[in-house]
């Protein structure tokens, strides 16, 4: 598998800051870029979440830049390398970034390509749909 140069990645589930598996707290650290959003449908998948990609939803996550090193230690968390289990598939997909976000968040453009890891559909069988698209907020309104 060849190595990119840095990129971008939308997290919006876990690994979000403050999450049960905060990409903050891999090396080499990422850069926060800033809130965001893209079209999708997120699923509730017990101890996680999935993304299906497109659709009239909108999916709420956060964008950094990372490093060639951090998107391998992604895709074995993920696992779609070494181990392919099929669970999720790698995506680019064109990300909106928050309006609000702080000047010097590290790119000025409204949107961005961002690595995201989409959920095989045959796992959203039967799962139920978080309909706010917001993994963090969905977790704290069941209180878990």
């Amino acid at each position: 598998m060849s190595l990119s140069p840095a990129r971008h990645v939308f997290v919006y589930g876990t690994l979000r800051r403050g999450e049960q598996r905060d990409i903050n707290l891999l090396q080499p650290a990422p850069e926060w870029v800033g809130q965001a959003s893209l079209p999708g449908v997120l699923y509730d998948l017990g101890a996680y979440p999935g993304i299906l990609l497109g659709g009239d939803g909108l999916v709420h996550g956060e964008v950094y830049r990372i490093s060639p090193a951090l998107e391998l230690q992604l895709d074995e968390i993920e696992e779609v390398w070494p181990q392919q289990t099929g669970e999720y598939a790698r995506r680019e997909a064109e990300v909106r970034l928050d309006p609000q976000r702080p000047p010097g968040a590290g790119i000025e453009p409204d949107a961005v390509t961002c690595l995201v890891y989409e959920i095989a559909s045959r796992r959203t069988q039967g799962k139920p749909v978080i309909g706010c698209g917001d993994w963090v907020q969905y977790r704290l309104s069941r209180g878990s």
